[in-house]
């Protein structure tokens, strides 16, 4: 595990791909993203800022999900991901971010898990298993804030009433914890889902997070069935192994 993930939450690897290496992964991505503003024009009108579930059949035909599987689970994503998950990484999800259709629409302050736990089962994940993402911008654009060191602990008072908008507070607000990351086209971030973050709008913000977790139950049990690779593409893989968990087996 990278000092550098332990200490702060993340690590930043700057050009860490070619545009060759990206060219495939990006007219997969924007199909993806063409065919999903078709059916979501009002939610992406109204307030979206990212997309998920891009392996899923439903947008891309077999090639193109292929792309994509073979990028997720290449030996230079998971050099990456070794930084953070030693043993048995288990791809977990995609997800693509793009800027909100109102210029004026603010980001926010989150940890990742506020969305599905109470705030003492927050502050318990903290220990727990890890769920990272890795953010691979796909154009320059402004990137991530986050807060170095809070993905092994808790809030302070400043943190809690902006990242919750209690206290007359608003999640949009800064942090003086807070550090901005640039990202430029070929870079590579690694963070820890569980630190506390926010995404940079502007510029051609449009950048695919693949995440990856530990093999625990309580997080595979996250995994969407139709976003895994069938068992005849597995066979066509580099590293076919983070499709499966050393405790459950994921695809059949």
């Amino acid at each position: 595990m990278s000092e550098d993930f332990v200490k702060n939450g993340y690590v930043l690897a700057k050009g860490l791909f070619s545009s060759e290496e990206l060219a495939e992964v990006t007219k997969a991505v924007q199909v993806f993203h063409d065919k999903w503003l078709n059916d979501n024009q009002a939610f992406y009108q109204e307030r979206a800022i990212n997309s998920a579930y891009l392996t899923a059949p439903k947008y891309l035909s077999d090639p193109q999900r292929m792309v994509l599987f073979n990028f997720l689970s290449s030996s230079k994503i998971l050099s990456i991901v070794h930084k953070a998950i030693v043993q048995s990484p288990v791809f977990m999800n995609t997800q693509l971010f793009f800027n909100p259709h109102n210029a004026e629409q603010a980001n926010y302050w989150h940890r990742d898990p506020q969305y599905h736990m109470d705030l003492s089962q927050q502050q318990a994940a903290l220990q727990g298993p890890e769920v990272v993402h890795i953010r691979i911008p796909l154009s320059d654009e402004p990137g991530i804030e986050l807060v170095p060191g809070s993905h092994t602990r808790w809030d302070s008072q400043e943190e809690l009433d902006i990242r919750l908008q209690q206290n007359q507070q608003a999640s949009s607000q800064a942090l003086s914890t807070g550090l901005e990351i640039p990202l430029q086209k070929g870079d590579a971030l690694l963070f820890s889902a569980n630190m506390i973050h926010r995404g940079l709008y502007g510029l051609d913000r449009f950048a695919l997070d693949l995440l990856y977790c530990e093999s625990e139950p309580e997080l595979l049990k996250f995994i969407q069935p139709d976003c895994l690779p069938s068992s005849q593409q597995l066979t066509q893989l580099e590293n076919p192994a983070v499709f499966v968990s050393n405790k459950t087996q994921v695809v059949s």
